[in-house]
């Protein structure tokens, strides 16, 4: 007997759920940001003056007052800290489903390497994502707006990079805690936003490619068996 060979590919779902966690996480961000500049724009310059005046160690009567505020100040800065490190977890999960969608060997090594080594991350992560917006095989007259957004989403990010690195190195001269303004936090919600828009694409094109196709696809050849042999006539019936 002939026998056919049967082979099951699994295909990775698009990463829908985590898209959503990426839009959160991202909204989280800029509204922590939000509170800490305006914090900043109205006790930040005041409360560096009053701790320098107490050694940044307050005593007496005022010490309670500003012991306060900066209670509230360490708050915010954690909350910009733990958003920004959710929204930056919540984007590379993302980034490997998004990979792993097209081709379910792809490794995530490369996603790590393009943010975390330093000079590759100002070019390589941009260049992922492009490579994985090609890999779903969208249709080719979005290719133009896609480069439009991809170059003005990287162009903000490192904005807002370059902003808030050149702030926090004057801060101290500037009299002010952190120094960070409205500058930064427009340039970061543009970011944010840009960055969203760029997910939402590439996952509602996947969801359109990849979104119909079964979990499980059988593929390969199968070999046909001859049919059975008509069924002979019972014995003693010669019609």
């Amino acid at each position: 007997m002939a026998r056919g060979e049967n082979n099951v590919r699994y295909a990775q779902a698009p990463p829908t759920r985590v898209t959503s966690a990426v839009y959160v996480t991202l909204a989280g961000q800029v509204l922590s940001l939000a509170a800490l500049v305006v914090f900043e724009h109205g006790r930040g310059h005041s409360l560096a003056t009053q701790l320098a005046s107490f050694g940044g160690r307050p005593r007496g009567a005022d010490a309670d007052a500003v012991v306060g505020a900066v209670t509230v100040f360490a708050v915010l800065i954690m909350l910009v800290a733990v958003t920004t490190v959710a929204a930056a977890a919540a984007y590379l999960t993302w980034l490997v489903r998004a990979r792993q969608a097209n081709s379910r060997s792809a490794s995530p090594s490369p996603v790590a390497w393009a943010w975390l080594l330093p000079g590759v991350n100002l070019v390589a992560p941009v260049l992922l994502v492009d490579e994985v917006w090609r890999g779903s095989r969208p249709p080719l007259d979005r290719r133009p707006r896609w480069l439009a957004l991809l170059g003005a989403w990287w162009l903000a990010w490192l904005t807002t990079l370059a902003l808030v690195t050149v702030r926090l190195s004057l801060d101290s001269s500037a009299g002010d805690l952190t120094g960070i303004g409205l500058p930064e936090l427009l340039s970061a919600s543009v970011a944010a936003l840009l960055c969203a828009c760029t997910v939402r694409d590439v996952t509602r094109i996947q969801r359109s490619t990849y979104g119909a196709r079964p979990r499980a696809r059988l593929t390969g050849t199968v070999t046909h068996l001859p049919p059975p042999p008509t069924e002979s006539a019972p014995l003693g019936n010669t019609g």
